[in-house]
């Protein structure tokens, strides 16, 4: 039998065997977030929106496409954030835009992050022949802007929800490759991998057992910080008519619409431009937090 050299290592450091003590580590991060002010804030944002988002149907006054002769109305009794140029109650199209902007954010990170991490993993175990295929080809897409890479992506295939989710999609994958890649590279020169190695272990099994269950921390934290850039690309391409396509609401093109009546109602503009900051916000604090939580240097310095 191979006893493993674990060090008095911090939780998030040491590494993952039985489900049991990833039990025990996920309510340990738990506690670190509540007791972190700045992390509870951005917690209960996101499990806010997240419950509006998936309550939308039931909790939305009125239909989110349904029209009426009250247009650019202020706040009231009636419609309790306004209306649109269309007649349209802002507060059930608000709603509806966050289903939307959240589902097509998770499915796109979703996506990212498993291509991306095979990806990484193969890079950074392997190395060789696949490392030198995998890593340049990602430097060359770090090389364009991301959002001017979505821009081009979705313009060639046309506008669209699917087309929006393929342009997203490719746009992730590098950030989730080259970190994983990094991870697994530092892990795969721990003692209690090159002990495994030493047993005959299998790499697909060195794998499963000990490089992927010790990457979830920087995983956690990029898919953290990717769902607020997602949404933040999703309403850009939105806003210009090259996401969700009408009649489905979305924040984007909420705000494409808004930005022709400005001078007659700021609300259609303004409501789903503070969706998306306070969604953005919650998704980056609590990103921060998860970052500052894994990592006892950063910790450290914030004082937290």
């Amino acid at each position: 039998m191979v006893t493993e050299v674990v060090s008095a290592r911090p939780f998030w450091q040491r590494p993952i065997e039985p489900l049991t003590r990833a039990g025990r580590r996920s309510g340990q991060l738990l506690r670190l977030i509540a007791r972190d002010r700045v992390g509870l804030v951005g917690l209960v944002i996101v499990v806010l929106m997240t419950g509006a988002a998936v309550l939308a149907p039931l909790i939305a006054p009125y239909d989110p496409t349904a029209m009426s002769n009250q247009r650019l109305v202020p706040p009231s009794g009636t419609f309790p954030l306004g209306a649109d140029e269309a007649g349209r109650d802002l507060l059930s199209r608000a709603l509806h835009g966050a289903r939307t902007s959240l589902t097509v954010s998770l499915i796109v990170v979703s996506c990212a992050g498993v291509i991306g991490v095979a990806l990484g993993l193969l890079a950074g175990f392997y190395r060789g022949f696949l490392d030198a295929i995998i890593t340049p080809a990602t430097d060359i897409m770090f090389s364009f802007p991301t959002l001017l890479l979505a821009l081009a992506v979705v313009a060639a295939r046309g506008p669209g929800t699917e087309n929006l989710i393929i342009a997203l999609v490719i746009v992730f994958v590098p950030s989730f490759a080259r970190i994983v890649r990094g991870t697994a590279m530092a892990i795969r020169r721990e003692p209690y991998v090159e002990s495994g190695v030493a047993v005959g272990l299998s790499n697909t099994r060195l794998i499963v057992k000990y490089i992927l269950p010790n990457s979830v921390a920087p995983i956690a934290v990029q898919f953290t910080t990717s769902l607020a850039y997602a949404i933040l690309i999703e309403a850009s391409l939105g806003y210009l008519g090259l996401g969700v396509q009408p009649p489905q609401p979305s924040w984007g093109s909420m705000l494409n619409s808004g930005k022709a009546f400005m001078e007659l109602s700021i609300w259609p503009s303004v409501v789903p431009g503070v969706c998306i900051m306070i969604t953005v916000l919650g998704f980056n604090l609590l990103g921060d937090t998860l970052r500052d939580a894994l990592d006892p240097r950063l910790r450290g310095r914030s004082g937290r």
